[in-house]
Order: C-alpha cells, then sequence, then structure tokens
C-alpha cells in the first residue's frame, strides 16, 4: 500500500516559495508577501492549526500578522479585526479560522473580508468564481487534496470519485474542482440523505472522507486497491484521528496517514494562494 505522505510535498512547497521570498529581499524595493490570521476563543485545534501556520511563514519568510480574541469576543469585535487586516497594507491575504466558538455563524464575517485578501478561498465572490470557472483562490484543502494525488501519480481522469461530506471548506468546493475539466473525474458527494452509501462508496476508485467522524470509513466499505483520502480530524483523548479506520490500509491502495497527510498540504496550499496573491495571479486582466 502506498501512503500518500503529506508532509514531504509540502516540504518541497515550501521550500520553493523560501527560495522566491529569499529573491525578493534581495530585490531593492520589493515587498514581502505577509499572511494574517483571526483566531477567536481558545479551542485547542483552532490554535493548534493557527500557530503552525505562522511557524510555517517564519520558515519560509513570509510576514505574519495574528489577532487573537476571547471566546467572549462581540460580532462588533471580530468585524473591527477583519477591517484592521484588511487595510494593513503588509497583509497580503488572510483568514478567519473556523470553526468559531458557541456555533456561531460565520457568513457574515467572511463577507466581510476582501476577497482580493481571500486566502482561503470562502469568501462568497471566490466561492462564484469556482463555480463559473474563473480565475481565483481556491479553497486550500480541496486544493491540496489534488496536489497531493497527483504527487503520487493517482489517477484522475476518468476515476469514481466518492466524496463523504458535503461541507463549504472541502466537500462541496472539492466536488467543482474534481469534475472540473482539467481534473475530468466522475463524482459523487456522499451525505446525509444519501441511500445505500456503503454502495456508493464501495464503487468508487477514490474515496474522500472529509465528514469529521471518527472512523466511520471501514474497510468492508473500500474496493480492494482504491485511493483513500482521509481529510476528517477528531480529537480522541489526546491524539488525533481520522474519519478512516485503521482496518482500512489491509485492503487500500493508497492511504493518506492522519496526521501528516492532507493537513501540512492545507497549509502549503495557503502559502502558495499568499505568493499567487503577491504576484498578482488572481488580478483581472482589462484589455
Amino acid at each position: 500500500m502506498i501512503s500518500l505522505d503529506g508532509k514531504s510535498i509540502a516540504s518541497q512547497v515550501r521550500s520553493d516559495i523560501k527560495d522566491y521570498i529569499d529573491s525578493l529581499k534581495k530585490t531593492r524595493g520589493a515587498s514581502i508577501p505577509g499572511l494574517g490570521t483571526i483566531l477567536v476563543g481558545d479551542d485547542p485545534a483552532s490554535k493548534s492549526y493557527v500557530a503552525g501556520k505562522h511557524r510555517d511563514c517564519s520558515e519560509v519568510g513570509i510576514n505574519s500578522f495574528r489577532i487573537d480574541l476571547p471566546e467572549s469576543a462581540s460580532s462588533k469585535d471580530i468585524l473591527k479585526a477583519i477591517s484592521s487586516l484588511n487595510s494593513e497594507p503588509g497583509c497580503t491575504g488572510f483568514l478567519l479560522q473556523l470553526p468559531l466558538p458557541n456555533g456561531q455563524s460565520h457568513q457574515r464575517f467572511l463577507e466581510a473580508i476582501n476577497p482580493k485578501k481571500d486566502c482561503d478561498g470562502l469568501h462568497p465572490v471566490n466561492l462564484g468564481k469556482l463555480v463559473s470557472g474563473a480565475n481565483a483562490p481556491r479553497p486550500c484543502t480541496p486544493v491540496g487534496i489534488i496536489r497531493l494525488l497527483r504527487a503520487y501519480k493517482i489517477e484522475l481522469s476518468g476515476a469514481k470519485v466518492a466524496i463523504v461530506g458535503r461541507g463549504v471548506t472541502v466537500g462541496r468546493p472539492l466536488a467543482l474542482m474534481m469534475s472540473d475539466r482539467d481534473v475530468n473525474a466522475t463524482v459523487s458527494v456522499i451525505h446525509t440523505g444519501t441511500r445505500d452509501p456503503e454502495e456508493a462508496i464501495k464503487r468508487a476508485d477514490i474515496v474522500i472522507a472529509a465528514a469529521g467522524k471518527k472512523w466511520m470509513i471501514r474497510k468492508e466499505m473500500i474496493s480492494t486497491g482504491a485511493t483513500v483520502v482521509d481529510v476528517g480530524l477528531t480529537r480522541d483523548a489526546i491524539t488525533l484521528v481520522g474519519d478512516v479506520h485503521p482496518d482500512v490500509s489491509q485492503v487500500a491502495g493508497a492511504l493518506s496517514p492522519v496526521p501528516g497527510g492532507v493537513g501540512p498540504m492545507t497549509r502549503a496550499m495557503l502559502l502558495e494562494n499568499i505568493i499567487r496573491i503577491h504576484r498578482g495571479e488572481f488580478e483581472e486582466v482589462v484589455e
């Protein structure tokens, strides 16, 4: 079985970005890209994710801006933090770490982010551009999954792909990207309304588990030799576990580990989005 190691691929992406930043620093008058984060509350997983993003910035030479707010932060406080990063010239792009505490809706806050600084690709404008196929920052986890599969030469064109979960950060955008012409897979999205979900998963060449439910994907659900990508993360006592049961390794042809599979790729794609925004790659060309 092939282990889809995201750490090694992400490390190469960071190395390329570091080389680019080093070249900028040698150029007189060149601006250095900056990544901003807004964290609300004290959720251990969210704190860990944000800390990792800033470590990545330090490693490659990207400037970073960090705003941490208490769980008691009001909507006004969060909007003020977003406004400050929207107007910060050194901040190339930024994100609001999700989920927010107490089940608070994030939609209003995502809409307040300047779409040109939306390095997570979750602003409605950029999601709309994803639907239409226009150039824009793409959500980092879906991009990271496709990059990971391609790095290990997993055949995507014509493949039957089952995506388990329809969340806005992974399932829905990934379904669009996988069915785009440059990937050309045939996609099924499995969710709570799906009839016979196990049968639909069993037919797939590639299974992407993004439901956030511990070990919901078991070996009897996977066809022999299928590729399985584990996106889900659940804290089990002191460890992180995924959506995919360990026994899936007995039948899968390729499997991403948790941790060390998709997570490093998500963070690497975030840095890549920052670089692409800095280069102006998402700017509309006026003829």
